[in-house]
């Protein structure tokens, strides 16, 4: 399948605009999954696109005009390509480019492009990175190769590092989890972590919060809703733990794919494994709610869907589809 970069209306599908140039930055090898990981960044009338391949695009988002391209490391990615989505802050774009060993975080300006820092300690994961204010500074947390680190919104600088080494056949595939000055980290096959970062001395450090290796992700990112985590483990079953302690509360016995993706949906959270499954479920923290489960897809699902209202628009591998919950 040909995947562009375009822009449509969500009221009736109407393309409104279409980046052919900036497709071919999109898309990617044969492969069996051969389209985008990244999830479209939009922000300050821009969309940044990141391709498989590690080409970085920014498109004027009304017209899909091209304002800056850039291949900072040509023909270098991760095992698996490219999985990050870009952030923006302050007028900077943030992203993860290189491949294994060889990698570094880089700042550009949004409305131009140029450099502003960058950080080469470690190549970049499948993970995107997060904002994080700790002692009125900001920073962006971005989960590497080994490494769980901070870094300076306004130049680059390391302001903490945790190591955070895989396990068996898992990778730094979840993104981290900010709440308020703790960082929750999983998807290395090793259980769920958190640190606490604070100031000491003139810098900052990340202390261990709590840990817990019974439960963890393997590849998506849990949910954090009212200090409970919501995560679908490595071993494919959803769970819920506490977010100030590292207890779990519950464990669903019904086995899933570890590939999915979770959102949270106001009173219900939805969850999307790589089977195509929609599942509702409640946010309970005394045991597993099940609301129902809808079939929207009939190929695998590893886009992320997007929910809006009472729509959710689902990607597989051979469409894209608007489904409304009633």
């Amino acid at each position: 399948m040909w995947f562009f970069s375009g822009l449509l209306s969500t009221a009736d599908g109407k393309e409104l605009w279409r980046n052919a140039y900036a497709a071919q930055a999109i898309t990617g090898p044969a492969a069996q999954h051969s389209g985008p990981r990244s999830s479209p960044t939009v922000a300050e009338g821009k969309v940044i696109t990141l391709g498989v391949g590690g080409i970085l695009s920014c498109l004027d988002a009304a017209a899909g005009k091209e304002v800056w391209r850039k291949d900072e490391f040509p023909k270098v990615a991760p095992q698996f390509y490219t999985a990050m989505s870009p952030v923006v802050v302050d007028g900077l774009c943030v992203a993860h480019l290189g491949g294994k060993g060889n990698g570094a975080v880089i700042a550009f300006e949004l409305p131009t492009g140029k450099e502003k820092w960058r950080w080469t300690g470690d190549g970049p994961a499948y993970a995107s990175p997060v904002l994080m204010t700790v002692d009125g500074q900001k920073q962006v947390v971005v989960q590497t190769e080994k490494s769980l680190v901070g870094l300076a919104v306004a130049d680059g600088k390391l302001l903490w590092q945790v190591s955070s080494p895989t396990q068996g056949r898992f990778y730094n595939s979840a993104t981290p989890i900010v709440d308020g000055t703790t960082v929750i980290y999983t998807g290395q096959g090793q259980g769920t972590k958190a640190v606490k970062v604070e100031k000491q001395g003139d810098g900052l450090a990340a202390k261990e919060f709590w840990a817990t290796d019974k439960l963890g992700t393997g590849f998506n990112t849990p949910v954090l809703k009212d200090g409970l985590l919501f995560g679908l483990s490595d071993r494919g079953n959803l769970f819920c733990v506490n977010a100030q302690t590292g207890e779990a509360a519950w464990t669903d016995t019904t086995r899933h794919e570890n590939f999915g993706a979770l959102i949270d949906a106001g009173p219900v959270l939805l969850v999307l494994p790589s089977s195509s499954e929609l599942i509702v479920f409640k946010p309970d923290r005394q045991e597993y709610s099940e609301v129902a489960r809808y079939k929207v897809a009939e190929t695998p699902t590893y886009a992320h869907p997007i929910v809006s209202g009472r729509r959710v628009f689902v990607k597989d591998r051979e469409s894209v589809a608007l489904w409304a919950i009633e």
